[in-house]
């Protein structure tokens, strides 16, 4: 029979292995596993009649999650023969790497991943043959009772009946799990264990306390090597680190996942909130405000209780529930009926700077990146489906302007398109649809397509953008949705004098503000751009004599907007200009006898550079150019 693989027809036999046909065919040696049909496939699977075959190897997306699934094997391997009395529990790929919950009676530590790590390689290194076995659903539970592995046990307790089970063996060690995985070590060279950390049994902390080890894996030692170079470099620039040192924002016990801000990181905050201000004055959004409880019978009507119910916080008063505000929609929808709307009022804009509550789950809680109050720039545009082609390629264009402002060019954009469980008819969810598509490439945009990754009530563009250290960040989104105006008694009077259901956009451009600083300060290593550096200018005097013409200076430039500092203080100014340099201020204006007679000043900025002596006229033109 002919089979395509990779685009080329081949004579086979049915019941051929992949693995044998592909290695009389291809002299590539990094082919991992296989699309069949488009779904994933082991390579020790036999060929059928009727099939088109990719090819996946370690450097596609793909690839690299089979590489990492079957690391973590390899680790439960190592660890099993190191520590027999363990009892592995769950082990996923993540970003760039895997995790394995484990249990043991006697801790494992930090001290112990290096050990691991070793026999890691000794496993990796004899190239043995990874086998796949297909077992019944009973034929597998006797496997791990017999191995004394309870979580596994139960784990397969609870799949169905009629569910294909695979192992992979691993000379003596055995792990089960959909696959594909890697049919022989080889391909496991480049792999570190990260760190440990704690994790509960099916993430209850009711449940048993477990430990989780943590690992990564790449397709050569280059890639590891340039990740944890990244990793090194991130560290440096943490926003938690810096947060700190630049005197921006703390955290304490007393009010967990909610942030402290300092006078500087507040008025970083506000910066960048004035910024989107401007954008949606000129843009015709109405900019409300809406309660930050409100009854939970609200929440449960528009779906958000059933589908978020974990992440909010309840509150009561007077034998009434309500809920914290975990969103803004239904508030804005509340908004939007008040009074009677026309077509001819449509589209209708509301924007709010709406600060939110989400339980999230403490162990997930990371500085200004993951928080549980948060303030979201969030906006819903209420109009007929004939605008929202329109009203998307607005919004395009709209959040690409403002990234590019902020410093990020390199930007990825995701349609995501109709789940298998969703609300609307097919006809609408066409239109939907087209319309998104219409909109990205009427605006010549690059995107990739996610299939089935759409909200049940209709589909979204999703917008990332990649910082300094190559980290891709997920922040804008634009969602249509069919369900929550009607659900809430939205409607307005069409063309033809009939009650309609008009479309509710959601978008937002940076999401959470706070977590957008959080994403700036790493991006920028703490050195604002001058817009939005909490203090521009600092201004510095060498004695007293220089201090009335330093403040002179000062008074200048904040009559003029530049937000300016004078240290007046007694130390001396080489203290001075080493003290302000930590703290990323942008330009040092230095005061002394020669600046005094001549009434010039001396700048130097914060890379170390010396612009020599200056007008002050001369420095406000430098400033505002960089600024504009």
């Amino acid at each position: 029979m002919i089979v395509k693989i990779d685009n080329k027809e081949f004579q086979v036999n049915e019941g051929d292995v992949l693995e044998d046909v592909i290695k009389k065919n291809f002299k590539q040696k990094n082919i991992v596993a296989v699309k069949v049909n488009d779904k994933l496939s082991d390579l020790s699977d036999c060929i059928t009649a009727n099939s088109t075959v990719k090819l996946i190897t370690t450097t596609d997306k793909d690839g690299l999650d089979i590489l990492r699934h079957s690391c973590a094997h390899i680790f439960g391997h190592a660890l099993k023969q190191l520590h027999p009395e363990v009892q592995m529990v769950i082990g996923p790929v993540i970003e760039n790497g895997f995790y394995y919950d484990i249990l043991s009676e006697n801790p494992i530590t930090e001290k112990d991943l290096p050990l691991i790590e070793n026999r890691m390689r000794k496993l990796a290194k004899k190239n043995y043959t990874i086998r796949r076995e297909v077992v019944s659903k009973d034929e597998a539970i006797a496997i791990f009772k017999n191995r004394k592995e309870p979580y596994k046990v139960e784990l397969l307790e609870e799949i169905p009946k009629d569910e294909v089970i695979a192992v992979y063996h691993h000379e003596e060690y055995i792990d089960m799990c959909r696959g594909p995985h890697l049919t022989n070590t080889k391909h496991v060279a480049a792999f570190k264990l990260m760190k440990i950390s704690g994790s509960y049994w099916k993430g209850d902390s009711s449940n048993q306390a477990l430990t989780r080890i943590y690992g990564t894996a790449w397709e050569s030692q280059g890639s590891l090597d340039n990740y944890l170079k990244s990793l090194e470099e991130a560290e440096k620039s943490d926003h938690r680190m810096l947060g700190k040192k630049l005197d921006l924002f703390h955290f304490q016990e007393e009010s967990p996942g909610m942030v402290f801000w300092h006078d500087k990181g507040w008025t970083v905050f506000n910066l960048i909130k004035d910024f989107i201000t401007g954008y949606l004055k000129k843009n015709s959004y109405k900019i409300i405000n809406t309660p930050q409880i409100l009854d939970k019978s609200l929440w449960k009507k528009s779906g958000h209780l059933d589908k978020f119910g974990d992440l909010i916080f309840d509150v009561g008063s007077e034998k009434k529930e309500y809920a914290i505000k975990p969103m803004s929609c239904p508030g804005h929808v509340q908004v939007f009926n008040q009074g009677l709307k026309s077509y001819k009022d449509l589209p209708v804009k509301y924007a709010e700077f709406g600060f939110v509550h989400r339980n999230e789950p403490s162990g997930t809680l990371h500085g200004l990146l993951r928080i549980r109050a948060f303030t979201q720039d969030d906006a819903h545009i209420f109009c007929t489906p004939d605008q929202i082609e329109g009203e998307i390629s607005i919004l395009i264009n709209t959040i690409k302007d403002i990234y590019g402002k902020f410093g990020f060019e390199d930007l990825k954009i995701d349609l995501s398109t109709r789940p298998e469980k969703r609300v609307g008819s097919d006809e609408i969810w066409d239109k939907a649809e087209s319309s998104l598509v219409q909109a990205l490439e009427a605006n010549d945009i690059d995107y990739l397509e996610n299939p089935g990754d759409g909200a049940f009530y209709g589909p979204k563009i999703d917008f990332s953008l990649k910082d300094s250290l190559s980290r891709v960040w997920q922040l804008g989104t634009i969602q249509l949705d069919f369900s929550m105006p009607g659900r809430l008694d939205a409607s307005y009077i069409d063309k033809d004098g009939n009650k309609s259901v008009p479309v509710m956009i959601h978008r937002a451009i940076l999401g959470s503000l706070e977590r957008f600083v959080g994403i700036l300060i790493e991006h920028y290593s703490g050195n604002l751009p001058l817009w939005l550096s909490p203090v521009q200018v600092m201004i510095l005097n060498i004695t007293d004599k220089h201090k009335a013409y330093a403040e002179e200076i000062c008074d200048k430039l904040l009559d003029l907007g530049i937000r300016s500092e004078c240290d007046n203080t007694n130390e001396k100014i080489g203290y001075k200009i080493r003290n302000h340099a930590i703290t990323r201020v942008p330009y040092m204006v230095i005061i002394g006898d020669k600046e005094l007679e001549s009434r010039m000043i001396s700048v130097r900025d914060r890379a170390g550079s010396d612009l020599g002596s200056l007008q002050i006229e001369e420095f406000i033109d430098l400033l505002k150019k960089e600024i504009d």
